[in-house]
């Protein structure tokens, strides 16, 4: 982690809404995703509609896009912190990876809220297995490089299934962007927050930040019991289950998602 504050201007990011608009929110995609997995929510009804602003920027990094110096959560969570600050978004909404930094925003003091975390993971042991496996191979010497540059390569053809028709030629057009030397270095320093902290749960609760926790039906990212009782009791998270949906959830359903970002956005 860095000793102080890394400057950042190489943000990749994609406006939509209102210019004028008196609310602005800030979208964070997921891992080895882009700010294309944020334009089914921003055309959905409930948002194009309302008086809200939506800048989406990608995680520095991913998708092809520049990386920061410091590729630690914590360095991340500071990074949005002041793009947030400096674009004036009230409101933060990440997905995945995404919404873990939307996460350490709130504990670190970067960002006062509210948060809408979309299929965040709180634990190492809740995330996605191949995930899990591709950060274990990754450490090996010898064979960590090759095995990513498989993962990034396979990634695509695999989330084509859990993609619908009509976005899939774009959506995993973005995902084959991405560069396997850095998804290596960035998962890794991802799994060690995780474990740095076992769980996320009372860091989220001790924040004070109001947040969403928003999870698919079959999303592939777990959530142990405790966790989502220390969540459920937590006063200032309200957890948001959508059928239908996995951990693409803004994607399966642009529309509940919208309508609950469009309800936080507009208070």
């Amino acid at each position: 982690m860095s000793s102080a504050p890394e400057k950042f201007d190489a943000w990749d990011i994609k406006e939509s809404g209102p210019a004028d608009a008196g609310t602005k929110v800030l979208l964070l995609p997921g891992g080895m995703c882009s700010t294309a997995f944020y334009d089914d929510l921003a055309a959905a009804p409930p948002l194009a509609s309302a008086p809200v602003r939506l800048v989406a920027a990608t995680v520095p990094g991913h998708a092809g896009t520049t990386p920061p110096r410091d590729l630690g959560m914590e360095n991340y969570a500071a990074l949005a912190g002041a793009l947030a600050a400096e674009r004036g978004c009230a409101v933060v909404v990440g997905h995945s990876i995404g919404a873990n930094i939307a996460l350490e925003m709130a504990a670190g003091g970067h960002f006062t809220g509210p948060v809408v975390l979309l299929s965040p993971t709180f634990s190492a042991s809740d995330e996605d297995k191949a995930l899990t496996i591709a950060n274990s191979l990754g450490r090996v010497p010898g064979i960590g490089a090759l095995a990513w540059s498989g993962l990034v390569k396979l990634t695509p053809r695999v989330m084509v299934s859990e993609l619908p028709p009509a976005r899939r030629e774009a959506l995993t057009a973005e995902f084959e962007k991405n560069d396997p030397a850095f998804c290596r270095q960035a998962i890794r320093h991802y799994f060690d927050y995780l474990d740095r902290y076992g769980s996320l749960v009372p860091r989220l609760r001790d924040s004070g930040v109001p947040a969403w926790v928003v999870r698919g039906d079959h999303d592939d990212v777990g959530l142990a019991e405790e966790e989502r009782a220390g969540l459920e009791a937590s006063p200032n998270v309200t957890m948001v289950a959508v059928a239908d949906a996995g951990h693409l959830v803004m994607v399966d359903q642009p529309v509940v998602i919208a309508e609950l970002v469009a309800r936080v956005a507009l208070g």
